[in-house]
C-alpha cells in the first residue's frame, strides 16, 4: 500500500477514532478505486486523479449492479481520503469540489409491532440450554437497550454491571454510553452467565456473548438468529437486528418517552438521527387524538 494510504488509515484510527471495521471498509474502497484507475487510466498515484476519472468509476459501479447506498458509501471513503490529502497538504484542491451524492429513494424502516416482539420473546422456541438462554437474551437486550449489532457482539464481561443494572456500550467513533437494563433482563443475564461458566472451553473469555465453542459471535450468526426467530412471528420482509433497534426506539416514543432520552439511549450524535423514528409515534398520536378528543367523540 502507498505511503499516503497507510497514513490515511492511521489518521482514521488515531485522530478520527473510527472503528477498525470502518477503517477496513474505507481501505478496501480505496484499494478497489486504485486498482480501477490503474487498469483504466494507467494511473499509479491517487493524488493525480481528476473528477472525470472518479465519475467513470461511479458509472462502472452502477453498471456492476451496486445500489445507490453502496456507491455513496464508497464515494464517502474517497472523499475522506482526499480531504486527508488536502489537510496534510499533499494536494492543493480536492477533485470532489462539485460532486453531489447520488439521490436515493427514502426508505421507511418498518418496526416490529409490540405484539410481534412479545410473541417472539414469549413463545420463541429458545430452550433452557446455553444457546437457548443466550439467544433469548440477545433479542431481549437488543430490544430493551436499542444497542447496535456490533455493540452487542463487542460487549465485554466487564461492561455488564449487575450491581447497578447497567451495561457500558462502545458505540460509533468509540463513544461510550451507559444503558440501564431492566430487572427481568438482569435475571436473564445471571442465568446466562451460569450456563456460560459451564462451557467446556472459553477462548474469547473477555467477551460477554460467546458461541457454544467459547468463541466470539460473528455478524452473520446474530443476523440469522434474529431472522430465524422472527420468521414465524411476522410477515415483514426485513427481519434484522437493526429492525429490533428501530422497534425499541419507536415503542419507547409511542409510550411517551422523551425524544432526548431516546437519543441518548441509542447513542445518536444529533437529534435529527432520532427523529426518523417519530413517524410511528405520530401515527399513535393521531389515533389517540381521534379516539379521545371531544370534537371527534361528539362528531361535531
Amino acid at each position: 500500500m502507498e505511503k499516503n494510504e497507510m497514513a490515511f488509515k492511521y489518521y482514521l484510527l488515531q485522530e478520527k477514532n473510527f472503528s477498525v471495521h470502518t477503517v477496513s471498509a474505507y481501505s478496501n474502497d480505496l484499494s478497489e478505486f486504485s486498482k480501477y484507475i490503474q487498469e483504466q487510466f494507467d494511473k499509479q498515484y491517487l493524488e493525480e486523479i481528476n473528477y472525470n476519472q472518479i465519475r467513470s468509476w461511479i458509472v462502472f459501479l452502477i453498471d456492476k449492479g451496486l445500489n445507490v447506498v453502496s456507491v455513496n458509501r464508497k464515494i464517502a471513503s474517497l472523499k475522506a481520503f482526499y480531504k486527508f490529502l488536502l489537510k496534510s497538504k499533499q494536494i492543493d484542491s480536492t477533485p470532489f469540489t462539485k460532486h453531489k451524492s447520488l439521490k436515493m429513494g427514502k426508505k421507511v424502516q418498518i418496526p416490529f409491532s409490540e405484539k410481534e416482539m412479545e410473541t417472539v420473546l414469549r413463545e420463541g422456541a429458545f430452550g433452557n440450554d446455553f444457546e437457548g438462554m443466550r439467544n433469548k437474551l440477545i433479542i431481549d437486550l437488543l430490544y430493551t437497550t436499542g444497542m447496535r449489532r456490533m455493540e452487542l457482539i463487542e460487549l465485554k464481561m466487564t461492561d455488564v454491571d449487575l450491581f447497578s443494572n447497567t451495561v457500558k456500550v462502545l458505540g460509533k467513533r468509540n463513544k461510550e454510553r451507559i444503558i440501564p437494563i431492566l430487572p427481568n433482563i438482569a435475571k436473564q443475564v445471571r442465568q446466562y452467565l451460569n450456563e456460560r461458566s459451564d462451557l467446556e472451553v472459553i477462548r474469547d473469555s473477555e467477551l460477554f456473548f460467546l458461541t457454544k465453542l467459547g468463541n466470539k459471535l460473528n455478524i452473520s450468526l446474530v443476523y440469522r438468529l434474529v431472522n430465524g426467530y422472527f420468521s414465524g412471528a411476522t410477515e415483514k420482509v426485513k427481519k434484522s437486528p437493526h429492525i429490533i433497534r428501530h422497534s425499541c426506539a419507536t415503542h419507547l416514543l409511542n409510550n411517551g418517552a422523551d425524544i432526548n432520552s431516546v437519543k441518548d439511549l441509542l447513542g445518536h450524535a444529533t437529534l435529527a438521527s432520532t427523529q426518523v423514528y417519530t413517524h410511528n409515534s405520530l401515527n399513535e398520536l393521531k389515533k389517540a387524538h381521534a379516539n379521545s378528543h371531544p370534537r371527534q367523540k361528539n362528531n361535531v
